[in-house]
């Protein structure tokens, strides 16, 4: 059975549901009781046309769910019947749905939670494993969120810069439980690239390409970090680069530049040096001037910093660093990593090991921790 198909489908088959008076939140329970239906029944018996069969099933749920709820007998839906045969409605709502499980009312991590459910066609236990948080508790989000934009109706315009967000927060994820959330966001991106023809969702397509070709070389098999420095880069994904790149420069030739295009041609410049010495950071200063017009972002400026450091010296990178607040994440390791650059260890190994005391998750505090130690060792020698 084609699962990645079945996914597909979710959104498309919500949005008939919707269209025939079924509100989001009952139309989306429906089609994930018509999901487990599919996993039960299609091995066996494969239906000639899925979409279809998805509809008729999922109808049939909502129906049966408005019939047993007698506070829904007098919701403004025609629940009496079939739908009427013939083809499935041509009409595609994915796009509207991106939007409405990036609603601006919703928190990001709820936002994110839908938009795996509902457009993604994930079902609750895989969300709340990816997340590692109990499957009732994953429950409760998605049931408070899809309570939260049920009565937000799908003509209403919708903000893909929120979309492109809560899609970046799910590639970030990574890899945990049974779904690779990196794989997922990339799927889901490339949809939403196929709905609308837009710059920004291209610039993010590209970068998560970029940024997912390197993964292999990312961590050593005892799942320690491995600096992108000192990465295996004969293991980096080379088609998807090619790919990420091209996808770049269809963007970057509409002029309309925006963060995430920025973004991934600062990636773009990464994945075409061929060792770490050829990096070209001169250009990679430029991308990140641009990318702080673009957001004034505190962290986009932190990175720059970094930067400088490589393109001018670790002296210019400290004295652009220095013009932050260092309460900035990742500002001490950024320092520690500049004074050791500019040939001061004990400054370098000290603030290697405070960094590693604020790291945000435990490869990196190991990764911090074991930078210090290194330091201290060379000098006790």
């Amino acid at each position: 059975m084609n699962e990645s198909l079945l996914r597909e489908l979710v959104p498309a088959v919500i949005g008939v549901l919707v269209r025939r008076g079924a509100d989001f939140a009952a139309a989306e329970d429906a089609v994930q009781d018509a999901l487990v239906e599919a996993m039960r029944v299609w091995p066996d018996d494969p239906p000639r046309d899925p979409k279809g069969w998805l509809v008729t099933v999922a109808w049939r749920k909502f129906l049966d769910a408005a019939r047993a709820d007698t506070s829904r007998r007098h919701r403004e839906v025609r629940i009496d019947g079939e739908p009427m045969p013939g083809p499935v409605e041509a009409a595609d709502d994915t796009l509207q749905l991106y939007f409405l499980c990036a609603h601006p009312s919703l928190t990001p991590a709820s936002s994110v939670a839908l938009t795996l459910r509902a457009v993604g066609g994930l079902t609750t236990r895989q969300i709340a494993r990816a997340y590692l948080v109990p499957e009732a508790t994953m429950a409760q989000r998605i049931s408070r969120a899809k309570r939260t934009v049920s009565g937000v109706r799908f003509n209403q315009p919708g903000d893909v810069a929120t979309v492109l967000r809560v899609l970046y927060l799910v590639f970030n994820e990574g890899y945990s439980g049974d779904v690779d959330l990196a794989a997922e966001a990339i799927r889901l991106t490339r949809q939403l690239a196929a709905k609308t023809n837009h710059e920004e969702v291209a610039g993010l397509l590209a970068l998560m390409l970029l940024h997912h070709a390197r993964r292999p070389a990312r961590t050593r098999t005892d799942g320690s970090l491995v600096p992108l420095a000192e990465q295996d880069r004969s293991l980096w994904d080379t088609r998807l680069i090619a790919k990420g790149v091209d996808v770049l420069q269809t963007a970057l030739a509409r002029d309309r530049l925006g963060e995430f295009q920025a973004q991934a041609a600062i990636a773009a410049l990464h994945a075409d040096a061929r060792t770490a010495e050829e990096t070209d950071w001169v250009q990679i200063v430029e991308w990140y001037d641009e990318l702080v017009c673009l957001t004034d972002n505190p962290v986009a400026r932190l990175n720059r910093a970094v930067a400088v450091g490589e393109a001018d010296g670790p002296r210019a990178g400290l004295a652009a660093l220095a013009e932050l607040d260092p309460t900035l994440p990742r500002h001490t390791a950024a320092a520690a990593y500049l004074h050791e650059r500019d040939g001061d260890p004990v400054t370098a190994a000290r603030l290697y090991a405070e960094a590693a005391g604020s790291a945000p998750n435990l490869p990196e505090r190991e990764h911090l921790t074991r930078q210090a130690a290194r330091l201290n060792a060379n000098l006790r020698s």
